[in-house]
């Protein structure tokens, strides 16, 4: 059961009126923007503090209090906010910034970087008093990688501030009043994850010629190979790379694997030089590990994947035949990307050892996983995951009901609900994602699912005359959440139920409030009634919140 938590810690997060409009008016473009920073920080500054003492007499207004860029001023953190970014204010003031690994309770001095509008963004440079709920983060890069930045916050806390600000933002943006009485139903707990570490399937580093030290470390730096890196990106940077021997989201054989190349690939004799993201010299770009599952024994099985910037197999093989002693290790891939740009993913793929997939079960179906095909990162609650949607769909399970399913992806949702209809319907902008979810419903034999290319945010008048009236709809867009052409479709279309599958609680929000509430300035009516709002948990110790919510026609 989760605690409960003062409703000053999110004081700061509640949008004013306001930026509610400009929110809402945002759809008048031909595509509809996620929340940005000073979406949570506009309209809260020049509020007075509460120093919670009892008042002498009427409140006093604050002064406007604007900070200059270079200043260095104390703050208080209240909240978490977007990206995981602390929603603090200037002690003594009601200004509010945004600062980047500050936690909820933390007081600290910062160093103004920039100021926009009515908000200002701040580096931390000192902490005068721990926030609450402090840990000992297990991970000697936490402090530095942009991975898991709250590994110092207890995983409660880490709970508690997630589901804060899903339910804040339902309320706010989502339109959903407080004075709503069924609103406590409809908002549910946040489901944990059981596992708080090595949940990952799929890690990618990246080589560097440089490391990137920290300025206390500096003294460290060292010239020629030894300076080299692999490991991950320093947030901010494109070019530059915090090299790591071992990280704890991913399995331990992905360690031993990553641990095997730090080893010997930084050796002159194997002529083996990092990419140089700068100048566009160099050969290996990235390691991308991903873990999957012996279908029949039920152990943990090895896809390593090198992204180089040409094919030379010869300079590889010393690497290959270090990690292909390992056990776990089952494919040895090797993806060729000539171009400048920062992607794992190769024009060409080349099978250096073993297999070229690797498999692994959810909900009881086999999923072959390619070196570059979408998979969720965690298994363990993407089964959470499913169920919930599942258990929302609700189907009745003879065989009379359509699912329309949109950002299909590789299919992995409207196969597992295909057992249960009578016809799936997928769409999705990938084309190797359509490719894969064919070859998923081959391998687990189901036949009563199509998957078509398309653009859900180019759709045309003549979207939906290739599949019947769904009686359950699946949106599972990706962060910017849903095109108004699409709200407006699944309006007309008005299917008996939706779930709608979020990673971005904002924009979810406002899809949200377009399908129930409607947008008056463009005289489009909601016809949807919230049910149930789901937070879950996918990736502990990081500011990623997923939601599964279930609308039903009013």
């Amino acid at each position: 059961m989760l605690a409960t938590t003062p409703a000053h810690s999110l004081r700061y997060v509640v949008p004013t009126r306001s930026w509610l409009h400009r929110f809402r008016c945002s759809s008048s473009s031909s595509s509809l923007a996620p929340l940005s920073s000073s979406d949570f920080a506009a309209g809260n500054n020049n509020q007075k503090v509460n120093n919670d003492k009892p008042s002498d007499g009427p409140e006093k207004k604050t002064a406007p209090y604007y900070p200059k860029r270079g200043q260095t001023v104390e703050l208080v953190c209240e909240s978490l906010g977007f990206k995981g970014k602390g929603i603090c204010k200037v002690d003594g003031t009601g200004f509010v910034v945004m600062c980047d690994r500050a936690l909820p309770g933390e007081r600290f001095l910062g160093r103004v970087t920039r100021r926009k509008g009515s908000y200002a963004e701040v580096t931390k440079l000192e902490t005068i008093s721990p926030h609450r709920d402090l840990v000992e983060a297990p991970c000697e890069y936490a402090s530095y990688c942009g991975g898991c930045k709250t590994q110092n916050l207890s995983y409660e806390a880490q709970l508690r501030a997630k589901e804060e600000q899903v339910h804040e933002l339902i309320t706010h943006v989502g339109k959903f009043s407080n004075n709503n009485p069924n609103l406590e139903t409809v908002l549910k707990p946040i489901v944990a994850c059981d596992i708080q570490f090595h949940y990952r399937n799929k890690m990618e580093f990246s080589f560097g010629p440089q490391r990137w030290l920290p300025v206390e470390m500096m003294h460290e730096r060292e010239d020629g190979p030894k300076n080299f890196a692999l490991g991950l990106h320093a947030p901010g940077f494109f070019d530059k790379v915090l090299n790591v021997d071992k990280c704890l989201l991913q399995s331990e054989p992905a360690n031993m694997v990553l641990a095997a190349v730090q080893d010997c690939w930084r050796d002159p004799q194997l002529s083996l030089s990092p990419y140089n993201a700068r100048s566009h010299a160099g050969f290996l770009k990235h390691l991308m590990l991903r873990t999957g599952r012996n279908v029949e024994t039920g152990s943990l099985e090895l896809m390593v994947n090198f992204v180089t910037s040409s094919y030379k197999p010869e300079l590889l093989k010393p690497l290959v035949d270090r990690i292909s002693s390992i056990p776990q290790v089952v494919s040895i891939m090797n993806n060729i990307n000539s171009s400048v740009g920062n992607t794992s993913v190769g024009e060409k793929e080349y099978t250096l050892y073993g297999k070229v997939t690797i498999a692994e079960v959810l909900r009881g179906l086999t999923f072959q996983i390619s070196a570059n095909s979408f998979f969720q990162t965690n298994t363990h609650q993407a089964e959470v995951l499913y169920k919930l949607i599942e258990e929302c769909a609700g189907l009745k399970g003879d065989g009379s009901e359509v699912v329309l399913d949109l950002f299909c992806g590789t299919g992995t949702i409207g196969l597992t609900l295909a057992r249960r209809a009578k016809h799936v319907y997928g769409y999705e902008v990938v084309p190797q994602a359509i490719t894969d979810a064919h070859k998923n419903a081959q391998i687990n034999g189901i036949e009563n699912a199509t998957f078509i290319q398309g653009d859900l945010n180019k759709i045309g008048e003549e979207f939906g005359s290739n599949f019947p009236k769904p009686d359950i709809v699946i949106s599972d867009p990706n962060r910017p959440g849903m095109h108004m052409k699409l709200i407006k479709f699944l309006l007309k279309l008005k299917s008996p139920r939706i779930i709608y599958v979020s990673c971005n609680p904002a924009t979810c929000a406002r899809d949200l409030d377009y399908l129930c509430h409607g947008v008056e300035e463009k005289n489009i009516k909601g016809c949807y009634k919230l049910m149930s709002v789901q937070p879950v948990d996918m990736f502990p110790h990081t500011p990623h919140i997923e939601c599964v919510c279930l609308l039903e026609l009013s």
